[in-house]
């Protein structure tokens, strides 16, 4: 059985040689998490219209179907499919998607199920680059017509993946909303032009081994290994809200004197345009950190900011630029680290003049009280997480519903809240339905840097373009999830990627 696991380019060599009998190859490319019934007769479809069945699976890093997926690593994956008798060779890509698969291996048959025959319904918009890549060698696509299963599906209904709270959770919404109800919420937002106003944070993780204590200094010692800086703050979020929607300008600070602003450029999604505003003198907030790596441990922050006031001359080019340009935008959305671009005059013109306006005010340890989301009197949408409610609400023992129903709520006048909770989810509050809670959708977190603004991103313009506020926090609950998995910004989530995970839960 092990014989058949070949590495991709002895899978080439061996269909090269195959070819060259003038014998026919077949290929099937896929997660085949849970091998089930329908894998099985999907594999014997394809066998029996070749001479030789390779297939191949999609390695751990690529399988886009949301955290604690998949169930089995790949190479538990390639024993399983290799164990199956119609199954000749076996390989796991080192690739996103199969392009790089076909075109070494080059078959007559590239197998796929009837589910992908739809190329306008593949959310991923792989299947006819793959259709393309086939035919370019002669090949076609084959796509098998029998008993469906899917892998998702049984892990959500009979591996009880989740905690009990959140199997029941999407027990319930599936029986309400189905897949193609998400892919429309998430299409009517992608004409939206919205502004993102925020302060440009880079992440810097230096990763260092700890080595102990130093016989003369009470301080921990440790031993450098590597870096990597990630852009965040706005610039993650204004990335994020371009993968749903056609257009985004993102009004943030630099400093001018160590600006970083080709590093930030270079990491801007396409239809993403900066509008840069420079602090005379001070640089651009770098928050560096010190990382154990073998378990993402953060030992220590420096941060490299300036965050006194600007100067009056200043904040007024900064403010006069959104007063004139804000009434081109679908939806406003701030993102407020309280590093000191956003005054009271920037407040009063994002209150009075948005069309949509979504709010998050962040507490965090160079402003700890003094960043509060109370400075906004007016919003469509404010999402902050509960320590940052709570001292909004000057209150620290009621429970976090009653400090949103009847402290927040009369401060502020906004009729959408949302508290992020971590593991413990979120809850989302209107005035017509009320408190709902929705439970977390991952359990395991390598980083949760940059996870609310994941969920704030997605949920803002969603929001925007009318969706009910319970179905926009559930995406944004989901995006959140995906987020935990990441460390820093190494990998930007894609609007593919998300539908992916989305259809996973709802299966």
């Amino acid at each position: 059985m092990f014989d058949k696991i070949k590495t991709l380019g002895e899978l080439g060599e061996i269909a090269a040689a195959e070819r060259a009998k003038g014998r026919k190859v077949v290929l099937a490319h896929g997660v085949f998490d849970i091998l089930h019934v329908g894998h099985k007769r999907h594999l014997d479809i394809g066998k029996r219209h070749g001479d030789l069945l390779i297939v191949t699976l999609t390695t751990d890093r690529f399988v886009n179907k949301g955290p604690d997926r998949p169930v089995f690593a790949e190479k538990l994956r390639a024993e399983m499919v290799a164990a199956l008798e119609c199954v000749d060779y076996v390989g796991i890509s080192p690739d996103p998607g199969a392009e790089h698969v076909l075109e070494t291996i080059k078959p007559s048959y590239y197998l796929k199920g009837s589910e992908y025959a739809d190329e306008e319904a593949d959310v991923t918009g792989r299947i006819k680059t793959e259709r393309l890549t086939v035919e370019k060698f002669g090949g076609e696509v084959l796509y098998t017509e029998d008993i469906t299963f899917s892998s998702s599906n049984l892990s959500n209904r009979v591996m009880s993946l989740y905690p009990e709270e959140t199997a029941a959770y999407l027990k319930d919404l599936r029986s309400r909303i189905t897949v193609d109800d998400v892919k429309k919420e998430v299409a009517a937002v992608e004409n939206k032009r919205c502004l993102v106003i925020g302060d440009t944070i880079l992440d810097e993780y230096i990763y260092v081994e700890p080595l102990g204590k130093p016989a003369k200094e009470n301080i921990i010692a440790t031993k450098y290994r590597s870096r990597e800086i990630f852009c965040g703050g706005a610039i993650a979020t204004a990335n994020l809200v371009g993968q749903v929607c056609a257009s985004v300008d993102l009004v943030t600070l630099l400093g001018k004197s160590q600006s970083h602003e080709e590093l930030i450029r270079a990491n801007l999604n396409p239809n993403v345009n900066l509008v840069p505003f420079y602090r005379e003198g001070g640089q651009t907030t770098v928050k560096s950190r010190l990382v154990d790596p073998a378990y993402v441990k953060k030992l220590i922050e420096v941060a490299y900011i300036s965050d006194e006031a600007l100067p009056a001359a200043e904040q007024a080019t900064l403010n006069g630029w959104v007063e004139k340009n804000i009434a081109n935008y679908d939806a406003v959305i701030v993102n407020d680290f309280g590093h000191g671009m956003i005054d009271d005059g920037l407040v009063d013109i994002v209150c009075r003049k948005s069309k949509f306006l979504a709010v998050n005010a962040q507490t965090n340890s160079a402003n700890r009280g003094f960043n509060l989301i109370t400075k906004y009197p007016r919003a469509n949408f404010i999402c902050i997480d509960e320590p940052e409610a709570r001292l909004a609400a000057v209150e620290r023992y009621a429970p976090i519903e009653t400090v949103v129903r009847e402290k927040l709520e009369r401060l502020i006048d906004c009729h959408t809240f949302v508290i992020t909770h971590g593991k413990l989810g979120s809850i989302v509050y209107t005035p017509q339905a009320g408190v709902k809670r929705i439970p977390a959708l991952t359990g395991e977190a390598i980083d949760t840097i940059g996870a609310g603004d994941a969920f704030f991103a997605l949920a803002s313009p969603l929001l925007a373009a009318g969706s009910d506020p319970f179905l926009a926090a559930f995406i944004g609950n989901a995006v959140g999830a995906m987020k935990v998995r990441i460390v820093g910004q190494r990998h930007q989530i894609t609007k593919p990627e998300i539908l992916k995970y989305l259809s996973t839960l709802l299966k």
